[in-house]
């Protein structure tokens, strides 16, 4: 499986693994490059999403994501590997230190997805109530009614796109700050099929048995995402837990605090 991938700055690796599923890593961009001062990063698009595209036949559930995961540190040449997880990309993580969990060095999370089905179903129901919103509603019939869409295609799709992720920020007007990306629909829906009625927690209690590697996770106290989620994965991984008052884009919302907990954390030369 060829993955698009791209490495910035020098020093040791951190592999960054972005959201979705189905994403790709542009929309960490330029926010996530500021970790390379002292380190180098090596972000790549998962299979089934952004320039990793696969046929339609091509399997892109969770053990897929995690095999390429391992194939790509057996590329590096790598022992153990130090991932940096977003979103759906910190819930890989974990999957991956299930799976292999000695060939995990260090564990960075940020708003990572949830432990289990339960805390998804109540991130749905938490993000629809905030799309919901009358303020967000406003803003989307405003722009239907601007005209924008004849009289500039490309500022119309960006203003929708930022519309369509409102829900995701404490402040909805701070989605102008976040890249626009596109998630291809397949391989969102075939990773969450795959999952299906999952909770990690009865596997995470296990692993404590096993010496647990140096873990932070970052969550956002307005995120959709339930904090509880990441309150219970920093217990079970004995992780630093920092709270950031805000939304599910730390990056975005917060980026001075988001690259400070980071940088202290993740390893430097």
């Amino acid at each position: 499986m060829q993955l698009f991938t791209r490495r910035i700055g020098s020093g040791p690796l951190v592999v960054v693994l972005h959201g979705g599923p189905g994403a790709s890593h542009d929309y960490l961009l330029p926010q996530y490059d500021l970790l390379a001062t002292r380190r180098s990063l090596l972000y790549y698009d998962q299979r089934g999403g952004g320039q990793s595209p696969v046929p339609r036949d091509t399997p892109v559930g969770w053990r897929e994501h995690v095999a390429d995961l391992e194939d790509l540190r057996n590329q590096l040449g790598l022992d153990r590997l130090t991932l940096c997880g977003y979103s759906w990309g910190g819930l890989l993580a974990v999957l991956y230190f299930l799976e292999h969990p000695e060939q995990v060095e260090r564990l960075a999370l940020v708003s990572p997805a949830s432990l289990s089905a339960e805390y998804r179903r109540q991130f749905e129901a938490e993000f629809a109530r905030r799309m919901a919103a009358p303020e967000i509603k406003r803003e989307r019939d405003a722009l239907r009614s601007s005209g924008l869409r004849e009289r500039d295609a490309t500022a119309y799709q960006r203003r929708a796109f930022e519309l369509s992720v409102a829900g995701y920020f404490r402040d909805f007007h701070d989605a102008k700050n976040l890249t626009p990306f596109r998630v291809t629909a397949r391989t969102q829906e075939a990773v969450w099929k795959s999952l299906g009625d999952y909770d990690l927690r009865p596997r995470l209690k296990e692993t404590s048995r096993l010496p647990l590697p140096p873990s932070l996770v970052v969550h956002g106290t307005f995120d959709p995402l339930p904090i509880a989620g990441s309150r219970e994965l920093a217990a079970l991984l004995q992780a630093r837990l920092k709270e950031l008052p805000v939304g599910h884009c730390p990056h975005v919302e917060a980026t001075e605090g988001f690259v400070r907990a980071l940088d202290d954390f993740l390893p430097s030369a």
